[in-house]
């Protein structure tokens, strides 16, 4: 099954692996005439990693925040036969079917907190969201924003969720504190963070929440490690994020301990 709520696109054509990310990402072009970034199954933490990417760029849209286009994306069985680079053959060779990718923003530049001041309001629901979703990938050291027609826009999610890759008590891990929003690039200018807790709850309700996990296709939950049904393994993510939600008291006041101490 694949939910309606995203297209679905075919790649026409490799362009270029993006060797700064772990997992290999690529810029490909689509049957749809656009060019978009792809995120492979077949890399770093499979299929659990395009989840990760799925559920946490759907929270941040619900949230009224800037990600570009999210789109399935097949890959054909013959596709990458003639790719030169064994890794990257490889690679495509263990991700065919379907993949995941998002628009590719040309002329985009990576963020720089330095050089562009984020309002207190956008600041405190970018970390609001990230200790939601427990996304340990937005620091100093690496972003993932981009600034583009001047606004900032998410990237990269793939880290987040990390409760799935052991997948066990994932009830007590729905209660972490999220200690490691004391890293988050934005940490120092999110002064609204009661704010944007009381607005970022409102938004995910219950039906909003099933809405985004019933985006995740059932090739995605087939786990080895695993005998739940896709059905089964939907329900935990739509557990977790609701358990999440109903306890955010908990990250919230880590993240204010945390900015406490860094301003």
């Amino acid at each position: 099954m694949v939910s309606s709520g995203l297209r679905k696109v075919t790649v026409t054509r490799y362009i270029a692996p993006l060797r700064e990310g772990g997992s290999l990402p690529a810029m490909a072009d689509a049957d749809d005439g656009f060019t978009y970034v792809v995120k492979f199954r077949g890399a770093g933490h499979g299929v659990k990693a395009l989840i990760a990417e799925l559920l946490g760029g759907e929270v941040a849209r619900r949230l009224g925040l800037k990600v570009p286009e999210i789109v399935y994306v097949e890959l054909d069985e013959a596709f990458g036969r003639t790719e030169g680079d064994e890794e990257i053959q490889d690679l495509l060779k263990g991700s065919q079917g379907l993949n995941l990718g998002l628009h590719f923003l040309s002329g985009a530049i990576n963020f720089d907190p330095v050089a562009v001041e984020v309002s207190p309001v956008l600041a405190s629901r970018i970390v609001w969201l990230d200790a939601f979703i427990t996304n340990i990938d937005r620091t100093f050291r690496n972003t993932n924003m981009l600034w583009w027609h001047k606004e900032l826009w998410l990237i990269d999610h793939g880290a987040a969720f990390y409760f799935h890759h052991s997948w066990g008590n994932w009830e007590k891990q729905a209660l972490s504190p999220f200690p490691y929003i004391k890293d988050h690039v934005l940490l120092g200018q999110a002064s609204e963070l009661e704010r944007a807790d009381r607005e970022c709850r409102e938004v995910l309700t219950d039906g909003v929440l099933r809405e985004m996990v019933a985006l995740i296709p059932d090739v995605w939950l087939q786990w080895e490690q695993t005998e739940d049904s896709p059905e089964q393994l939907r329900e935990v993510y739509f557990r977790f994020l609701q358990r999440r939600r109903d306890h955010s008291g908990i990250f919230l006041n880590e993240a204010k301990h945390a900015r406490d101490a860094v301003i």
